[in-house]
């Protein structure tokens, strides 16, 4: 009996350790051994032009889930839990996915509220918001051992907090009991008075817990976070703007990482490589650029300010613009050396110059810009181009706008557009709709090509016009372009209306007016999508 007690504890071992040795968080997104994902950018009330407190994302992701849905509220019963997953690269659909495996439950709440379910969930019915993007940090802090990752923590934050401090609150006392099991993420958290970038790392190998520091972006400042991490220095006597956990001290001294003779900065301590990633500095670089250009800013320099005031107040039109740039006019404009003669023996850049080339085409038009990776096992270099801020892969992207003058069923809005933000619009999703369009519920990637999804409409017109972008794209603008003024011009008298059929009390009519809002401009624009690649095919034949 001993024997055979032995024999099954050996066993045990076995497993766990075989199941922890192929747990670890995937890194198939990644990019010149750094996180090639997101871009997120913020916006303090007195910031923006009207008010708003303002967060936003890109999912730039080659796996990432396209299709988004509403999660009414919902009650729960005494005993319930919810599950945590782990996600995993699954390459067995049409198209590389990721698919989520079960490791654990921890106990649900008595009632959740109601969210925009994207991939990474956005935003929900109390004018809660979050944007997204990776950093990644020390390989050795990220465990196994932990329950929740960025996606579950996105998730528990709007299922169950109103505030912004109350969700960086909440995911403190989570990570303690269950553990974080991702590598290092910022959430651009917003509510209807301020917004905090909260920056998380794992505890460690084998350990449940979190390591993690919170900076709220000043009420008169822009901030932005593109894959790598910029908390630098924190104060924690002053909780208005700064919070961090416990150990945040005592972990970095125990690794080496830093020492009581030194400033301490979270960066640098947590995620120093991040701040040598040129993919990710250039971008932080061009927001503030582009947004507060009198500070002239260097782009190569390593580090930037947290934030920044901007030269005016921030239009959503402005931030529409941040997210369509690749540099172009910049010496790190990728179509810039691709040149041809014209008609009139001019020298010009080629219609055929694109700026959301796959890597492998840029050795082809002899492309090489600052980015690049290094194989660790042969040393060959392979340029990556330039990591601009619109991108082809690009699944879905949000600018979330929280409003304390609203109530919130018409204060909080996620305006969503799909694929490439360069070649797409926009639309109004009120955080209060019970529903959106099929095409945006409908997958994209688990089975492939398809007419019933949303984000193909988008990704086939973006890639399309990228096939003759010098002339596609003038196209494609003489239609968006004023399509997404009107949308953003009629904001305010559709809200006007909207507020007039207001009841505190009983807010059904007005809920009913957003959602029929939302459906119709859904359904018109991927209409419109799939007219226009028709169209560019069409006008553009044997020109590509």
């Amino acid at each position: 009996m001993k024997l055979k007690s032995c024999l099954k504890f050996i066993f045990f071992v076995i497993v766990l350790l075989s199941y922890q040795l192929n747990f670890a968080q995937d890194k198939s997104d990644w990019a010149g051994n750094y996180p090639d994902a997101c871009t997120s950018i913020t916006v303090g009330k007195d910031a923006s032009v009207d008010g708003s407190v303002i967060t936003s994302h890109t999912d730039d992701s080659h796996r990432t889930r396209s299709e988004i849905d509403i999660q009414l509220a919902k009650d729960h019963k005494a005993s319930s839990t919810t599950p945590m997953y782990r996600r995993e690269a699954d390459n067995s659909m049409a198209m590389p996915s990721y698919k989520n495996i079960k490791i654990g439950e921890i106990p649900q709440v008595a009632h959740t509220y109601q969210f925009i379910n994207s991939a990474y969930p956005c935003m929900n019915e109390k004018q809660l918001g979050i944007g997204e993007s990776t950093f990644g940090g020390h390989d050795e802090l990220q465990s196994d051992s932990g329950l929740i990752d960025c996606q579950r923590l996105c998730q528990l934050m709007v299922e169950r907090c109103a505030t912004a401090r109350d969700a960086i609150k909440m995911a403190d006392e989570l990570t303690k009991k269950y553990g974080w099991n991702d590598f290092g993420e910022c959430l651009t958290i917003a509510d209807t008075k301020e917004v905090w970038h909260f920056e998380i790392v794992g505890p460690g190998k084998g350990k449940v817990g979190a390591v993690w520091a919170a900076q709220r972006v000043p009420d008169n400042h822009v901030s932005v976070n593109v894959n790598a991490s910029t908390i630098k220095e924190i104060d924690l006597s002053k909780p208005d703007f700064f919070m961090a956990s416990d150990n945040i001290f005592s972990l970095a001294k125990e690794n080496g990482w830093w020492n009581e003779n030194e400033t301490f900065r979270f960066c640098y301590a947590y995620a120093p490589e991040s701040r040598q990633a040129i993919g990710s500095r250039r971008r932080e670089w061009r927001v503030f650029d582009l947004l507060a250009p009198s500070l002239k800013l260097d782009p190569n320099a390593e580090n930037y300010p947290f934030s920044v005031k901007p030269d005016k107040k921030v239009s959503l039109e402005d931030i529409v613009r941040v997210f369509k740039d690749y540099y172009e006019g910049t010496p790190y404009d990728m179509t810039r050396s691709i040149k041809t003669t014209d008609s009139e023996g001019k020298t010009i850049i080629s219609p055929l110059a694109n700026p959301f080339m796959p890597y492998d085409q840029l050795d082809i038009s002899n492309v090489s810009g600052g980015w690049y990776d290094v194989d660790h096992k042969t040393g060959q270099i392979s340029f990556l181009g330039e990591r601009t801020i619109a991108r082809w892969y690009t699944m879905y992207a949000t600018i979330i706008q929280c409003r304390d003058w609203l109530p919130n069923e018409i204060g909080g809005i996620a305006w969503l557009a799909m694929d490439n933000v360069a070649t797409s619009i926009y639309i109004p999703v009120y955080c209060s709709a019970t529903d959106i369009p099929k095409p945006y519920k409908t997958p994209g990637r688990t089975k492939g090509y398809t007419t019933e999804s949303a984000w193909w409409a988008f990704n086939r017109l973006g890639t399309l016009t990228a096939q003759r972008w010098g002339d596609m794209r003038h196209d494609v603008d003489a239609v968006w372009v004023p399509w997404q003024k009107e949308l953003f011009n009629n904001q305010q008298s559709f809200e006007e209306q909207a507020l007039k059929l207001y009841d505190k009390k009983n807010p059904q009519k007005t809920i009913e007016y957003v959602t029929k809002y939302t459906n119709e401009w859904g359904f018109k624009v991927v209409n419109k999508a799939w007219e226009l690649g028709d169209f560019l095919w069409t006008k553009y034949d044997e020109k590509f």
